[in-house]
């Protein structure tokens, strides 16, 4: 395509309209050919602009400037150019206007498609994701559509075989698949216009936290929702965990632990701040004597119940979220953020709307462990 005249580009765009009208057409792959000529005209018409802007400016006298300015830029990869402050200023009105046009410019012949993500917004996301803690243990992975992901069903064990005895049985092995099917998670905040003045860092600072925060949450809280729903019966689309009944006492981690595969190494707990502190009280109760958590790490999610002894809810969960978890990001970690001027226009607001494609699931047997309050 970089090969092509912007003539022979548009005469092939008018000849993709035309196609698009046949029968048995590929109206997917023509629509992802059409997307990459306007991205390539773009591309182009960026760098007419620059050269524009660089003979204006040398015409004033700034031509050894310019020339410092274009020789810089020859040296940064993509990659540095994401992580510059100019850049960041660049995104930050992309955000604010739909407009890319200034981080095609800083860009120029290393832009195509979409405008790449400022290095300082990615790193703020991955933040978002650590600062819950439990969203960093989760295997992560970017692949397109719906992801299924195989599960040992049940297998018979491995034989000991002594010379000149008869041949061992062949392993019978059963398999399933988990489907991780993604989903949108939004959140959308309003912004004055005071807060429009803020540029750079200062404005992805204001927008970004709390969008990506927001969304990481939720996530997560669908994550532990899908694991509290499973049940303790492995079936071909879903596999199963172990389950106990007992109040936050000394040994009740320890009874949850026995239910885990040996596939499950490195567990950790997860439970409400009100359950850690019933937990505490038994610890105190036995004079510190004994560690109620067995040393594994404790997690906090208040989407999980306080244990009570009027429920049976889940309100703990005992496993390896990096063994039994995943995350499948079809269109990568980024979030997007989306500008709408006109819903709040009589306010003086500016809505901005972020979203995140993700397919969430448990993907392996009996990797967790779910502990229910008992009535007593």
């Amino acid at each position: 395509m970089e090969n092509k005249t912007i003539e022979e580009l548009m005469e092939r765009r008018a000849q993709i309209a035309t196609e698009v009208e046949a029968e048995g057409a590929d109206l997917n792959a023509l629509e992802e050919e059409v997307r990459n000529i306007n991205a390539e005209l773009e591309r182009r018409a960026a760098i007419e602009k620059e050269k524009a802007e660089v003979r204006e400016k040398i015409a004033d006298g700034d031509g050894e400037k310019i020339k410092d300015f274009i020789e810089e830029k020859k040296t940064m990869g993509m990659e540095e150019i994401r992580a510059s402050h100019e850049y960041n200023v660049a995104y930050a009105n992309y955000i604010k206007t739909g407009d890319d046009k200034e981080c095609r410019a800083l860009l120029t012949e290393l832009a195509s498609g979409s405008v790449p993500v400022a290095t300082y917004v990615a790193d703020r996301i991955s933040t978002a994701w650590s600062k819950l803690g439990i969203m960093a243990l989760v295997k992560k992975t970017y692949v397109r559509g719906i992801l299924k992901v195989g599960y040992e069903k049940s297998a018979t064990a491995a034989t000991v075989h002594t010379e000149s005895t008869s041949a061992v049985t062949e392993e019978t092995l059963e398999l399933g698949a988990v489907s991780l099917t993604p989903a949108s998670i939004k959140k959308w905040i309003s912004v004055s216009d005071e807060a429009l003045d803020l540029s750079g860092e200062e404005f992805l600072d204001y927008i970004v936290d709390e969008l990506t925060y927001q969304i990481a949450k939720k996530a997560q809280a669908e994550l532990l929702a899908k694991i509290t729903s499973l049940t303790t019966t492995i079936a071909t689309n879903a596999v199963s965990v172990g389950k106990i009944s007992a109040n936050p006492a000394i040994g009740t981690v320890a009874s949850a632990l026995g239910e885990l595969s040996d596939d499950a190494a490195n567990p950790v707990i997860v439970m409400n701040k009100g359950s850690w502190a019933k937990f505490k009280a038994a610890q105190y109760a036995n004079g510190y004597a004994v560690d109620p958590f067995e040393g594994l790490p404790v997690y906090f999610d208040n989407t999980l119940p306080v244990a009570s002894t009027t429920s049976t809810a889940v309100y703990m969960i005992v496993g390896d979220f990096g063994v039994g978890a995943q995350a499948n990001f079809p269109n990568g970690e980024e979030i997007t953020i989306k500008r709408d001027d006109l819903s709040l226009a009589e306010k003086d607001l500016v809505k901005f709307v972020g979203r995140q494609y993700v397919g969430l699931g448990a993907i392996a047997d009996k990797a967790f462990c779910l502990v229910a309050g008992v009535v007593e």
